[in-house]
C-alpha cells in the first residue's frame, strides 16, 4: 500500500512578509509567485483527493499576525475551502504544542508534501520535525519564501535550505526538494 499524501501549507498569511526587510520589491514579487504555485500544488491535491492542512502562525498582540488581527488571516488568494484542516501554531514548529500530528494520524497521512513561509523559521523547523516524527517530505523547492535578512537574500536563503534540506533524514524517513510542477499525490 502506498503511503498517504498530504499537502501542508505553512503560514501563507496577509501580513507574513510585512516586515522592513521585505521593502525589496523582488520579495513581493516572490511570495505572488509562490502562492501561485501553491495554488497549484493544492488543485492537484484535490484533484488527487489528498487532504490538505493549512497551518496558521498566532503572534502574540502587537505583532504583525496577532491572532484575529487581518494581518493574521490565511492569505484571501489561496484556494482554501471550509472543510480544508487548519492547524494553528504559535512556534516555528508546526507540530509544537498544535494538533497537527493527530490531524494527520486522523487522515491517515504518512507522507507531506511542504510549501508556505517563512523558510529559515517555520517551513525548515517543520520539515526537520516531521522527518524526525517518520514522515517522509517532499518540499517544494519554489514553492516556499521568506524576506531578505541583513545577510542574505531571499533568493540566497531559499536556495541554501534547498540544497540543505535535501536528502536530510531521520533513520528511514527523507527529505526531498522538488520543483513544484515535479510534485504529485499518487
Amino acid at each position: 500500500m502506498a503511503a498517504r499524501p498530504a499537502l501542508l501549507v505553512i503560514d501563507v498569511q496577509r501580513d507574513i512578509l510585512a516586515l522592513p526587510a521585505a521593502a525589496r520589491p523582488a520579495v513581493g514579487e516572490r511570495f505572488t509567485a509562490v502562492r501561485g504555485r501553491i495554488g497549484g500544488l493544492v488543485e492537484r491535491a484535490r484533484t488527487s483527493g489528498a487532504p490538505i492542512v493549512f497551518v496558521q502562525h498566532a503572534g502574540p498582540p502587537g505583532h504583525r499576525l496577532a491572532a484575529g488581527t487581518p494581518g493574521w488571516e490565511l492569505h484571501p488568494d489561496l484556494p482554501r475551502r471550509e472543510d480544508d484542516v487548519v492547524v494553528r501554531k504559535t512556534a516555528c514548529d508546526a507540530f509544537h504544542a498544535t494538533t497537527l500530528q493527530v490531524e494527520l494520524g486522523r487522515l491517515g497521512v504518512s507522507r507531506l508534501v511542504v510549501a508556505g513561509l517563512m523558510t529559515q523559521y517555520c517551513v525548515d523547523t517543520t520539515c526537520r520535525r516531521a522527518v524526525g516524527l517518520g514522515y517522509d517530505v517532499i518540499l517544494a523547492a519554489d514553492g516556499h519564501t521568506t524576506a531578505d535578512t541583513d545577510l542574505l537574500t531571499v533568493e540566497q536563503i531559499v536556495a541554501h535550505h534547498n540544497a540543505l534540506l535535501d536528502g536530510f533524514d531521520a533513520g528511514a524517513a527523507t527529505i526531498a526538494v522538488r520543483p513544484a510542477a515535479d510534485i504529485g499525490f499518487a
